[in-house]
């Protein structure tokens, strides 16, 4: 059994990654920006699980001393912490960066960029402590995509930012039981994409048939992940679900259900 602390994990990728690793028989706490959607998920997951597996701490990423704060009480809680996973992360809406508010630009760069580099500082410093660790961060477009997407622009630079990070970061880690790996779960339809598209419900009919196809299940995506990271010894290490072979697969096999 492990103890695994998820960030931003009160919806979307994060709660299904949460479902996944309890399942596999470990112990995790969730954390969220808000108390309120922390304590809808906590019971949610309370329901299921033996509630001395689960556990939610309210966290404001782009804040050092919540993210702090989140270690000191997962710790507190469960003991020494095995894995931590930076999944916290939003979307701008799908405008050029002149369209957007200044409140809006510093918060996307401040919860996917400074959330993940304080979660991992805060991590790695833990583990250099206890002497063993994990720590995985999630990346997104833009991390993988020489092109860029038209009214992406802000989040994709944070996450082609991140990846430069993430592949840096474990050439300084010296102690072969501390890792740091990054994670990629390719297209899920969670609700950062549709909120895209909320009140444009032309827009949505357009783009609904395309997304529907080469999006994955959301709770397949973090099974394959979970497994991933539970399993892995290796520093440096980045697990990729997607690829143009499954969205192929995927919209074959969809046409053939249709058909």
């Amino acid at each position: 059994m492990k103890t695994i602390v998820i960030t931003g994990s009160t919806r979307g990728i994060g709660f299904a990654l949460a479902k996944a690793l309890l399942n596999k028989g470990n112990r995790v706490v969730i954390s969220g920006r808000k108390k309120d959607s922390l304590e809808k998920a906590l019971k949610l997951l309370s329901d299921d699980y033996p509630v001395e597996s689960v556990a939610g701490f309210a966290c404001d990423v782009r804040e050092f001393n919540q993210v702090q704060a989140l270690w000191n009480y997962s710790t507190e809680k469960f003991g020494n912490i095995d894995i931590w996973i930076n999944n916290a992360g939003i979307s701008n809406r799908q405008n050029p960066p002149w369209a957007l508010s200044e409140t809006e630009i510093r918060s996307v760069i401040e919860t996917n960029m400074l959330g993940e580099i304080f979660g991992a500082k805060v991590a790695l410093t833990g583990f250099l402590n206890q002497g063993y660790g994990a720590v995985y961060n999630l990346e997104g477009m833009g991390a993988q995509r020489r092109r860029g997407v038209k009214g992406l622009s802000i989040y994709g630079a944070t996450k082609a930012g991140l990846r430069y990070f993430n592949d840096s970061v474990p050439l300084e880690i010296e102690n072969d039981r501390i890792i740091l790996g990054a994670i990629q779960p390719g297209m899920v339809l969670t609700d950062m994409v549709t909120s895209q598209y909320e009140g444009k419900s032309e827009e949505w009919d357009k783009v609904k048939g395309i997304l529907t196809t080469i999006s994955e299940d959301v709770d397949i995506v973090a099974e394959w992940l979970a497994d991933k990271i539970i399993k892995n010894k290796k520093n440096g290490v980045r697990f990729t679900y997607g690829g143009m072979l499954r969205i192929i697969f995927r919209m074959i096999f969809k046409k053939s259900k249709i058909t």
